[in-house]
């Protein structure tokens, strides 16, 4: 398996180097997309079940918003 790429750019000497991520950031990147991807589930489920409390109280949203400002 090809692990991402890492951009190192050497300020002094202008050289750029692109590797693939060593064990330590591949795992720290391997935890952070587990992170967003349980946040933007979490996101889709919240949205899915106030999408469906509006239908059960035959809102649409624009109502929900005119009646909670």
């Amino acid at each position: 398996m090809t692990r991402p790429l890492m951009r190192e750019h050497n300020q002094q000497t202008g050289e750029v180097v692109d590797r693939e991520m060593n064990d330590e950031e591949f795992a720290a990147f391997e935890l952070y997309e587990i992170q967003r991807l349980a946040a933007k589930a979490e996101a889709e489920a919240k949205a899915q079940a106030k999408a469906e409390l509006l239908e059960r109280l035959g809102l649409t949203q624009e109502e929900f918003n005119t009646l909670t400002a």
